[in-house]
């Protein structure tokens, strides 16, 4: 867990684990960097008619989970997709004329010190890293040093509010809120962060059984990396074990 004072470590934090669909929001935030350097723009094109990287960053361009193509017109409904973030990084690496997984790498990983984490294959779902590298991610999450202030109040803030549809696991929700490539709790229930997390808490969690989640009104972030597929197993045991978190930290609500 990670707080502004510090963090505490437990277990094997350097063994390197698949992020699974933590890759996500190491990709969006490489891709929230590009938009700072003028390469890339929120709202312009991306990926099939109508659809923009504002959109392929919330799931609202259309795609379906790992469908070959688009499926759908864009913000008609919350259809978490890896292809969608696939597209994405496709479009950053035209705009910036290098490589995706290099561009994650000088933009993100290198100043970050993540040096254990690896941004090969998907930048969905393929990245490699350890709970260490990832205490460091969230602390840059948790307190952005990488991108300005207004643009990680706009990631974690809500885009297409009135958007609907299924977190992959979870349920189907309406409103299923989503800021830029992370997830925000809002209100609902279940969901696998705790119950005592905040509605402004985002975040992110793989089919690997990992996760991260920040929670900016208690401002703790924690990480958990495994290698166990994601299944019933995880909202039973995840959100007693964030209450415990943040109880132990005197933060619960």
């Amino acid at each position: 867990m990670i707080t502004a004072s510090g963090s505490v470590m437990h277990g094997a934090v350097d063994e390197v684990f698949r992020l699974a669909s933590l890759s996500k929001p190491i990709t969006a935030w490489a891709t929230l960097i590009a938009v700072e350097e003028g390469s890339v723009a929120l709202d312009e094109p991306a990926g099939q008619p109508g659809c923009t990287v504002r959109h392929l960053l919330a799931h609202a361009g259309g795609y379906g989970f790992d469908s070959p193509g688009p499926i759908t017109k864009p913000e008609r409904n919350r259809m978490y997709s890896n292809t969608g973030i696939e597209v994405l990084a496709e479009h950053v690496a035209t705009r910036t004329g290098v490589a995706f997984e290099v561009y994650v790498r000088e933009a993100v990983i290198e100043p970050l010190g993540m040096t254990s984490t690896t941004p090969r294959g998907s930048p969905a779902k393929s990245f490699r890293g350890t709970v260490r590298d990832l205490a460091v991610f969230a602390a840059e999450l948790l307190r952005p040093r990488l991108i300005a202030p207004a643009t990680a109040i706009a990631a974690t803030s809500v885009q297409f509010p009135e958007l609907g549809g299924i977190l992959p696991g979870v349920g189907r929700f309406r409103p299923n809120p989503w800021g830029l490539g992370l997830e925000i709790r809002g209100h609902k229930s279940p969901h696998w962060t705790g119950t005592q997390n905040s509605p402004a808490t985002f975040g992110h969690f793989g089919g690997s059984g990992t996760f991260l989640w920040v929670d900016p009104v208690a401002e703790v972030a924690c990480v958990m990396l495994a290698n166990r597929e994601f299944t019933e197993w995880g909202l039973e045991w995840w959100p007693p074990f964030s209450d415990a978190v943040l109880a132990e930290l005197g933060t619960s609500r």
